[in-house]
């Protein structure tokens, strides 16, 4: 009788093992969630920018600019032509990319009187490292591009564009519904909401409610709500102009997210639609370019003298 008692008072009651059970289950979903985050919306696998078969021009000038966190962006500024103060524009990559791949981009802009800084986000391209990269450390690091343009002699402070692509058009339009010293953004292929995009990638490995468990773990890893920094949500914050341009054949990011941003700006952005572009096309605003001189001009970053180079494609257009 006394084996009995004693082996009763050392059972555990059942209720604790219910809440220890539940303990590690809840422990166990939040290493899944942390890996699940991390391969999802980590670090990218960082490519050498000296790899890249497009060299950098002779006319780019190493730019080396504190970040948020102490540690070193990089970028490369190429001047127009005219040498004098001017506009400028700041323009960031996309998840996974670097500085070169915006060379495209910088070349149209330098023909339209426009200094360009090319830049590395942290964790990509010659800039450092960071712990985790995200929209809103792209934001950070275009926030740093900005503080050193505006310090720059050369650069009509009151005249500054933002280009980003894909992450780095999202996080250029985060930045500009806060500032709003931004006179222009110009987005390639930005998805609308993070979150959703996240979601739909993470539903094919596992069920529904640890995709939740994880987009709440992915806000809590980068400080940050997703309704905070997704374009759906900032977009409607923007009081400058906006161009967006996405292409109708991306397969990453559908042009159905371009028409839901532009309803949702309550300034009325310029939608161009490019035919035969995919996510990755970068050389859109050379296809564009009557549509991108008509923004520039409208925005009061180029004179009204600047005319068309060439004959462009003639993509969709929606205002």
């Amino acid at each position: 009788m006394l084996a009995k008692t004693t082996i009763g008072r050392l059972m555990m009651p059942r209720r604790w093992v219910t809440a220890i059970g539940a303990v590690v289950a809840s422990c166990a979903a939040l290493v899944v969630a942390d890996l699940a985050a991390k391969r999802e919306y980590g670090r990218p696998q960082r490519r050498d920018p000296a790899l890249r078969p497009n060299a950098i021009p002779d006319d780019a000038t190493d730019a080396e600019i504190p970040a948020v966190d102490g540690t070193a962006l990089r970028g490369w500024l190429r001047e127009a032509q005219s040498g004098r103060t001017g506009p400028a524009a700041l323009v960031i990559h996309g998840w996974g990319g670097t500085a070169n791949d915006m060379l495209p981009v910088s070349e149209v802009l330098l023909g339209l009187g426009m200094h360009v800084l090319l830049l590395d986000a942290r964790g990509h391209g010659r800039s450092d490292d960071c712990a985790v990269c995200s929209m809103p450390s792209f934001a950070d690091d275009v926030r740093a591009g900005l503080a050193w343009m505006r310090s720059a002699p050369q650069v009509d402070s009151s005249r500054i564009l933002l280009v980003g692509h894909s992450v780095g058009a999202g996080a250029c339009l985060f930045v500009a519904s806060e500032d709003t010293e931004i006179a222009a953004v110009i987005s390639l292929a930005s998805m609308a909401d993070p979150s959703a995009f996240m979601a739909q990638r993470l539903d094919r490995y596992m069920p529904r409610a640890m995709t939740k468990l994880v987009l709440r773990y992915v806000e809590h890893t980068i400080r940050h709500r997703f309704t905070e920094f997704a374009p759906v949500s900032t977009i409607a914050r923007i009081k400058t102009p906006v161009l967006l341009l996405h292409g109708r054949r991306d397969s990453t990011v559908p042009v159905s997210d371009a028409y839901l941003l532009r309803e949702r700006d309550s300034s009325g952005a310029t939608l161009v639609v490019v035919p035969d572009g995919d996510h990755f096309s970068i050389d859109s605003l050379e296809t564009t370019r009557t549509d991108l001189i008509h923004f520039l001009r409208s925005s009061g970053l180029i004179a009204p003298t600047v005319a068309p180079l060439m004959a462009p494609a003639t993509p969709d257009s929606d205002t």
